[in-house]
């Protein structure tokens, strides 16, 4: 469910700790995830969190917003909806986009692991995440 809504570009603290809570959850019980950022879906870093490779967050935050318009165009024009994640496998690692559709503070977690990550496992947890973080912000 990537959309870009006009919402603002933050997300009160209790909802960043608990998203945060929640990505700090998959980083340490899911073997191979180095990195998880959350961001807001116009492009900035709201949390990040790592256990090593620290990459330029700002950046980071900025490119996958970037994708997220792509894709989310590339939806429109093929006719499809409720787009929960983008999985990108290189030969090195992957990278997850993965939508958090909260009513008032949408957010992207953007999750980097190695190439031997159990992806159904991750899967998994993100969309868990995503949906608790979901369900947080209309609390």
């Amino acid at each position: 469910m990537f959309s870009i809504p006009s919402q603002q570009r933050t997300a009160p603290k209790e909802l960043i700790q608990f998203a945060k809570a929640q990505a700090n959850d998959i980083l340490m019980n899911i073997r191979g995830v180095d990195y998880i950022m959350l961001c807001s879906t116009d492009g900035f870093e709201l949390a990040a969190i790592y256990k090593k490779n620290p990459y330029n967050s700002t950046k980071l935050a900025a490119v996958s917003s970037s994708i997220l318009a792509m894709v989310t165009a590339f939806l429109n024009e093929i006719q499809l909806t409720g787009c929960q994640s983008i999985t990108l496998d290189a030969e090195n690692g992957k990278a997850i986009l993965t939508s958090i559709p909260a009513q008032h503070h949408p957010m992207v977690m953007v999750t980097l692991s190695n190439k031997d990550v159990l992806l159904g496992q991750l899967l998994y947890s993100l969309k868990q995440a995503s949906t608790a973080i979901s369900e947080a912000d209309q609390a």
